[in-house]
């Protein structure tokens, strides 16, 4: 579960790093980054990183739906701490993250947060370092 602090609840929220983030696409999901802290935060202090997630009917039934939602969520909770402070992310899946295995999801979430983030892995480890489909070739 992500903690409250760190959850994007508003439509505002989704709206600004949606349409004022960057965006980086993978196959599975979409991820949308916006780094610049909010200009009505009081004080110097910049609140954490907030993450929300959109995962549309083209995903699959509710029970789907949810599923894909826990594991990205999952997945963010231990990548927040590597974002800027005061970040936005929006990651929205794709339809095919619904079949897809655990390790496909954290490769695409990972790649797109690298690129997004300039070239480091939000794991802490350095590029080319995240997993990879079993047979997959290397590539």
């Amino acid at each position: 579960m992500l903690p409250t602090e760190n959850r994007l609840r508003r439509r505002e929220d989704f709206a600004a790093a949606v349409r004022r983030g960057r965006r980086a696409g993978r196959p599975l999901l979409v991820v949308h980054l916006r780094s610049r802290p909010d200009p009505h935060a009081p004080g110097d202090s910049l609140p954490p990183a907030r993450a929300g997630f959109v995962v549309s009917k083209a995903v699959g039934n509710a029970v789907v739906r949810n599923h894909v939602k826990r594991r990205l969520r999952h997945l963010m909770r231990d990548r927040l701490a590597r974002l800027p402070a005061g970040s936005l992310v929006v990651v929205r899946a794709l339809p095919g993250a619904g079949q897809a295995e655990h390790a496909e999801l954290v490769r695409d979430l990972d790649a797109a947060l690298r690129r997004l983030l300039g070239g480091t892995t939000p794991c802490g480890g350095p590029p080319g370092n995240t997993p990879r489909k079993p047979g997959g070739g290397g590539q």
